[in-house]
This record gives C-alpha cells, structure tokens and sequence, in this order.
C-alpha cells in the first residue's frame, strides 16, 4: 500500500512537470509568434518609407521645367 502511495505521488508529480513544461513550450511558442508579427510590422514599414520616398521623387520631377530648345533660324536673303 505504501509502495503504490508513493507511485502515485511520483507520477501526480512528473505529470505535473510535463503540464509545466507544456506551458513554457507553448509560451515560447507565442512569444516567437510575436516576434514574426514585429518584424512583419516594420517590413510593411518600411515598404511605406519606400513608397513615400518614391512619391518624394516623383513630385520633384514633375516640379522640374523642361527647357525648350531654341531653334536656329538662318534667313536667307
């Protein structure tokens, strides 16, 4: 009787380790989750500094005149 007490003690108790270490896997488990969305977040970030920096240009270069070109006209006399 006492041998099966302490079996049961022993295994209520590895059992309870396991369900521990279950937890802590499944917390690592959220926090790299986390971690992804993070670097997905500054991934779209930075593709909106790119596009801004894009339209930047853009803006300059539609602000910039052509110059017209002067046409040499040699009358004839």
């Amino acid at each position: 009787m006492w041998e099966n007490q302490m079996t049961r003690r022993y295994r209520n108790i590895k059992e309870k380790e396991k369900e521990k270490e279950k937890e802590k896997e499944k917390e690592k488990e959220k926090e790299k989750e986390k971690e992804k969305e993070k670097e997905k977040e500054k991934e779209k970030e930075k593709e909106k500094e790119k596009e801004k920096e894009k339209e930047k240009k853009k803006k300059k270069k539609k602000k910039k005149k052509k110059k017209k070109k002067k046409i040499n006209v040699k009358i004839l006399v």
